[in-house]
């Protein structure tokens, strides 16, 4: 079996309809989740995300619920198969919304507090998005410093920032439409290798983010934040997290802050972790810590089979 140095959990992005539908259909730790989910937001989620269409599943107000709780029901069959064991892990981490899947597998959260936050966060965030077009890039093989500059003569035209550092060579940029377009010109006549605009609702860790900010403020003021059992590596920092308002302040930060990914990766495997487990849908997290952690192996946990005999990628 597998030993796994640290959980890494999803992010917005890996959604798809029908996920975490088999693993709930095969495992009763499993189906168990789906059904407490439903219960404790008063809506079929399940439903929507097993049966909706991927522009239904791809709304933030849903899909973050959804890989949330998608998360926390592969990790549960995980630890009861025994292919997860808290005390043999040094570290917890997710991308964006994973981190409060993260959080919630280290004891930090609740599973009922973490999928409320989660809701609010993305109806926030959806909220955020519909007030103002905007948007997502990605950015490949730019050096930082040229991206800067492109984003800094778009700037006139709206809000722009570089929003995600993923890799050496993966950096995503979020801005108003205007100014994402003029940044995504400037970048590619700047000789990016590929830009790819990103299919989400809106500029995710930018200022434009800075009303739902505000609104997960007054959410976190109202749940309970533990010392998790596992350190946790926060996106808005890249190192590891202990302390409840320390925590409790980079959940909020996090939201208009860049997602230092690739930060997180480098202080985990700097640390001795060099086998990690994925659970929720999506392989997004294997592909980027290749591109980090040369060495570095990585456990998805999404589809039933790998349960029985899981395999790194």
């Amino acid at each position: 079996m597998t030993s796994f140095d640290a959980v890494l959990c999803p992010g917005q992005g890996a959604q798809k309809p029908g996920m975490g539908q088999a693993i709930a259909e095969t495992f009763p730790e499993a189906k168990a989740v789906f059904e407490q989910a439903d219960e404790i937001l008063g809506f079929e989620l399940t439903k929507v995300i097993w049966e909706g269409s991927q522009d239904e599943v791809n709304r933030t107000d849903i899909c973050q619920p959804g890989i949330y709780v998608v998360g926390a029901a592969a990790l549960a069959v995980a630890e009861a198969r025994g292919l997860l064991e808290k005390s043999s892990l040094k570290f917890a981490a997710g991308l964006s919304l994973g981190e409060y899947t993260a959080l919630y597998f280290a004891g930090a959260l609740t599973f009922e507090d973490g999928l409320r936050l989660v809701r609010e966060r993305g109806v926030a965030m959806q909220d955020a998005s519909d007030a103002e077009p905007s948007g997502m890039a990605s950015i490949l093989r730019l050096p930082r410093e040229k991206l800067e500059a492109c984003c800094e003569q778009a700037k006139d035209l709206g809000v722009i920032q570089l929003a995600n550092f993923l890799s050496p060579d993966q950096i995503v940029i979020s801005g108003a439409i205007p100014a994402l377009d003029r940044a995504v010109e400037l970048a590619q006549e700047a000789g990016a290798r590929r830009v790819t605009r990103l299919g989400v609702a809106g500029a995710f860790h930018s200022e434009l983010m800075r009303p739902a900010a505000t609104r997960l403020i007054d959410a976190l003021e109202r749940v309970e934040i533990r010392e998790p059992a596992i350190p946790v590596v926060t996106n808005v920092t890249g190192q590891p997290l202990t302390d409840p308002a320390a925590i409790r302040r980079a959940l909020a930060d996090q939201v208009v802050s860049p997602v230092l990914w690739a930060d997180s990766m480098k202080t985990m495997a700097d640390a001795g972790a060099a086998t990690f487990a994925e659970p929720g849908p999506g392989r997004v997290l294997a592909g980027l810590m290749r591109k980090n952690a040369k060495g570095a192996t990585v456990v998805g946990f999404d589809e039933p089979a790998e349960f029985d005999a899981p395999e790194g990628s």
